[in-house]
């Protein structure tokens, strides 16, 4: 069931299942709440409160805004938190791990723990020599990079797929044209442009400030980085020691909470039940 929160003059959509500590999950961009749809079950089941969200111009929640950052991002999440009485555990996607940063740091009465899965959450340097020698890393960022400067559902979908290589959920093809059709409408790639020339350094300057526990979840065919452990492990570093674990998903791209949710959760709930218990 769709729910509905203003902020500023907009809307967010969410939807909410569950008893439990609270955990909210947002997706990064050009997708939508329904990246969970696996993943967001198996906590309800393991006993949490498990809130999904839609980010600004994604999803149901309205377009229209004046600008689309992950400082934007983290002030939704906190607004929703406080909305359903927080605190809560913050899982955040892509972008949306970098506005887990920066919500934990600006609001740690509000954030008990965050898990970041395959996040956007400090500048790397992007080394040319990477991008030839190693050809999925190479594939991947040419897709991304033309769909973001294009505004192109085409070659998003393109990128999509090409992160869903080791494994698809069953109702991957359905999944992929729903999405792509509501990229379609008017737009919303405009939003998910906007979002991907959005760098992440408002998140890398508040690694330092987080003060909960972290998990940082990647997979290791993610094409978005040539080493996806070692850009996990840096963001782990830039924050305070013993705060960051890093966990990889075997084969996983991008998307590892949607290609393999039950590994997902298999890293997730210990967490949780020994950050905020259950």
């Amino acid at each position: 069931m769709d729910n509905s929160l203003s902020v500023g003059d907009g809307q967010l959509t969410y939807e909410i299942a569950g008893e439990g500590p609270l955990v909210v999950m947002v997706h990064g961009m050009g997708d939508n709440r329904a990246a969970f749809r696996f993943l967001a079950p198996r906590l309800v089941s393991a006993g949490y409160r498990v809130a999904t969200m839609d980010l600004r111009g994604h999803g149901g929640s309205t377009p229209g805004w004046s600008s689309y950052t992950r400082t934007d991002t983290a002030g939704d999440i906190l607004a929703l938190v406080r909305h359903l009485g927080g605190p809560a555990v913050i899982v955040g996607h892509s972008c949306a791990g970098g506005s887990a940063t920066i919500a934990a740091a600006e609001a740690p009465e509000s954030v008990s723990a965050i898990v970041e899965i395959a996040p956007f959450t400090r500048v790397d340097k992007m080394a040319a020599g990477a991008l030839l020698r190693n050809a999925h890393h190479r594939r991947g960022m040419l897709r991304l990079f033309g769909a973001v400067l294009l505004r192109s559902p085409r070659l998003w979908r393109r990128y999509l797929e090409h992160n869903y290589q080791a494994r698809r959920p069953a109702d991957h093809a359905a999944a992929m044209d729903a999405l792509q059709a509501e990229l379609r409408r008017p737009g919303r790639m405009a939003v998910v442009s906007a979002l991907g020339r959005s760098a992440p350094a408002d998140a890398g300057a508040r690694l330092g400030d987080v003060r909960c526990p972290a998990l940082v979840v990647v997979g290791t065919a993610d094409p978005d980085w040539p080493d996806p452990r070692a850009a996990a492990e840096r963001a782990v570093a830039d924050m305070p020691q013993g705060l960051g674990t890093v966990v990889t998903i075997d084969g996983a791209g991008h998307y590892p909470h949607t290609q393999f949710p039950d590994e997902v959760a298999a890293a997730m709930i210990p967490f949780l039940k020994e950050h905020v218990g259950a």
